[in-house]
């Protein structure tokens, strides 16, 4: 069996102000013509459907269109991320044509979406993003108690799992593999919107840390073959790490193999950061014994190429800026004076232009000044104000409450 995998559709955003609603529209596209072409089984979209809680109605119908079209070619799986409203996203789930299968409910992780080809079954299990805020008390009661690793006895009201994304993942995961067992094990796919230990991150993924962590081990995977990952933007395939393993004693056991784990990435550029990504649909194979060969990156269309060019104006006005006319363009001029009319002038020759910067040279003597951008973790920002206006390094307990301050906007802006 065939899957696409994608994700971090984020429709509904902008870039800099510019609507990428049409490019959006073109990746889904171009994503039903790759669904007839590869003759997938299924398309799996691990989460970030939507850019907020709230979409504009041209997103919603969008978004409608596609499931439309893409579930007649092959069943479509799709979930919640840290950017969706899981009951806005999922209210309706049960109403769904068939061939959509939205799973938007915690309580629905060790519940897979059942699938087949020529070699038997094929289990899906789809996980909505697990804010570790709601999802350890919805979680509790698999082994363990809060703070412990697990392993603890089951039955009666349960304390809820520790405040990290590594407890409720690793809970979930132990309801998948506990539903495989009782299947006498099958091929299986997890669906996961998550940090992992090892992932490179860009500027445009919003900030997931609860208690001060974000991340996830990729050994919290174990026991599957294949987990298409979302939230990170580039494509990437994470490191699992294995022990040699003894031979089996069994001749005809399945091949024991670690999980495959890749993030499909997003398929449009959403921030600077990402200029030299490669976006890309991920298409994997399930063979009998699990995944063959490598994951395929199929490239996105590009709706317009992003760069940044640095230097003098003059230079930039030149024949040197030529190559980049047709870009979605950051310009950063070095002129040791602000030149006249700059963004006037910047945007006379460089038409799509998103972003104009004038950084001067540093003086002699002078430190250059940090310009602080959504790259900068806002908690170290924060304590670089307070030891700014205190004259000394933010406390343990200051840095706390900047921590739980930061926590509950975030909580709020997805629960919105």
């Amino acid at each position: 069996m065939r899957i696409l995998h994608t994700s971090d559709w984020h429709l509904g955003r902008t870039l800099h102000g510019v609507d990428l609603l049409t490019h959006q529209a073109a990746y889904l596209d171009h994503l039903v013509e790759l669904a007839r072409a590869e003759d997938v089984g299924a398309v799996v979209v691990s989460g970030d459907v939507y850019d907020r809680a709230i979409p504009p109605l041209e997103a919603v119908q969008l978004l409608a269109d596609a499931l439309a079209r893409l579930s007649e070619r092959a069943p479509v799986i799709l979930t919640p991320g840290n950017h969706d409203s899981a009951i806005r996203l999922g209210f309706a789930a049960s109403l769904f044509r068939d061939g959509v299968h939205l799973r938007a409910r915690v309580a629905d992780v060790g519940r897979p979406v059942e699938l087949a080809d020529e070699h038997g079954p094929v289990l899906v299990f789809a996980l909505p993003y697990l804010d570790p805020d709601a999802a350890r008390h919805e979680l509790a009661g698999e082994g363990e108690r809060a703070g412990d690793g697990g392993g603890g006895a089951g039955g009666g009201d349960r304390a809820p799992l520790a405040r990290s994304h590594e407890a409720v993942m690793s809970a979930a995961m132990r309801r998948i593999r506990a539903d495989l067992a009782s299947r006498g094990g099958g091929r299986s796919v997890v669906m996961a919107h998550a940090f992992v230990l090892g992932g490179q991150a860009s500027e445009s993924e919003r900030d997931i840390r609860v208690g001060g962590v974000d991340s996830v081990p990729a050994t919290a995977f174990e026991g599957v073959d294949y987990v298409a990952l979302g939230h990170l933007h580039g494509a990437q395939r994470i490191s699992f790490p294995v022990a040699p393993a003894p031979p089996s004693s069994t001749p005809d056991a399945r091949p024991s193999s670690p999980p495959v784990l890749q993030y499909s990435g997003s398929p449009l550029t959403y921030s600077f950061s990402e200029m030299h990504h490669r976006k890309a649909t991920a298409l994997v194979e399930l063979g009998a014994h699990g995944v063959v060969g490598e994951v395929e990156l199929v490239a996105a269309p590009v709706p317009r190429r992003l760069a940044e060019v640095v230097g003098p104006l003059a230079d930039l006005l030149s024949e040197a800026g030529e190559p980049h006319v047709d870009s979605w363009l950051r310009v950063v001029v070095t002129d040791a004076a602000r030149p006249d009319q700059l963004y006037a002038r910047v945007r006379s020759r460089f038409p799509h232009v998103l972003a104009v910067e004038h950084r001067p040279p540093a003086r002699e003597g002078v430190g250059p000044v940090a310009a602080i951008t959504a790259a900068h973790d806002p908690l170290e920002v924060a304590a670089e104000f307070v030891e700014h206006v205190t004259g000394g390094p933010a406390t343990p307990d200051e840095v706390e409450v900047l921590r739980r301050a930061y926590e509950q906007v975030l909580a709020a802006e997805r629960s919105a």
